[in-house]
């Protein structure tokens, strides 16, 4: 408990406002919701099957499927309304790719986020003495947002194919008493994806977020310090050459002025001589 107030006292914990850390920490809360919302997920939906012999019915019949959803090894057994022999049936399709693909990514970026975070608070110095640590970053920060995008993507596809494969209308037509005409069928109960759908959007929330870090993280790298340098050394290059070579200086007075060459006073001193004409004329007369 006393190294927790020390490193509070110290203020370790102000990195945590800088944008940095601060984007880090919304990651990994944000991947938590991303891959609670969608690997924890389990639905169900219901349906009723009224046969022309009452005594053959059944008016509940549950299917439950849950993530990975391998919805193909779902099963589940209803009536042929044909005496009391029922048939087994399963789900259509596997969607546990594009699911697990996400999830995977959710939870490799919460590990990392938390441990990046961790770096920023206790060893921020060792991050900043050489370029390695900031490169790495700057890479796994480039490489997540590919994979939240793509990930997310992919994943919203698998959501809208589940949603499909679980509409109790659909699987409806995959039983053989639906198809008699003095049978009644119906969905009574939907599945709820709203767990689903918010995990789509934590999934775009996710990549928004380390795009948004990619620039962050870029400015703690040796490319944008030597980028500065070389801006400020071509900008001081453009000043002094300016000053030096886009107007002559000495065409300059020390006031401030314009000098005027010397031979622009010559005549000034030949104007202001007598000329020897006029001067003997007015002594003649």
């Amino acid at each position: 408990m006393d190294s927790v107030n020390q490193l509070a006292s110290s203020g370790t914990f102000r990195v945590l406002k800088e944008p940095l850390a601060f984007l880090r920490a919304l990651e990994w809360l944000f991947a938590i919701f991303a891959f609670a919302t969608c690997g924890g997920y389990s639905g169900a939906l219901r349906l009723s099957v009224d046969c022309a012999n009452k005594t053959e019915s059944d008016l509940s019949i549950d299917i439950d499927f849950a993530y990975p959803f391998r919805l193909h090894q779902v099963t589940f057994e209803v009536p042929t309304c044909e005496g009391k022999r029922r048939e087994k049936l399963a789900l259509i399709g596997d969607f546990s790719s594009s699911a697990e693909f996400f999830v995977t990514i959710a939870v490799f970026a919460f590990l990392y986020s938390l441990a990046a975070t961790v770096v920023y608070i206790f060893f921020q110095n060792k991050y900043r003495e050489n370029n390695r640590g900031p490169l790495i970053d700057f890479i796994v920060t480039v490489v997540f947002s590919f994979l939240w995008l793509v990930g997310s993507s992919a994943w919203a596809k698998g959501l809208s194919d589940v949603k499909v494969a679980t509409d109790p209308k659909e699987v409806l037509l995959l039983l053989s008493a639906c198809k008699q005409q003095s049978n009644r069928c119906m969905a009574v109960h939907s599945p709820i994806m709203s767990s689903l759908n918010t995990s789509v959007v934590f999934g775009f929330l996710n990549f928004v977020l380390w795009a948004g870090n990619i620039w962050f993280v870029f400015k703690e790298t040796g490319w944008h310090s030597s980028g500065q340098r070389h801006l400020s050394e071509s900008m001081e290059k453009q000043s002094s050459s300016y000053g030096h070579g886009g107007y002559n200086r000495d065409s300059y007075g020390p006031s401030g002025g314009y000098n005027q060459p010397a031979n622009l006073g010559q005549p000034a001193e030949e104007f202001g001589q007598q000329p020897s004409g006029p001067t003997s004329f007015s002594n003649q007369i």
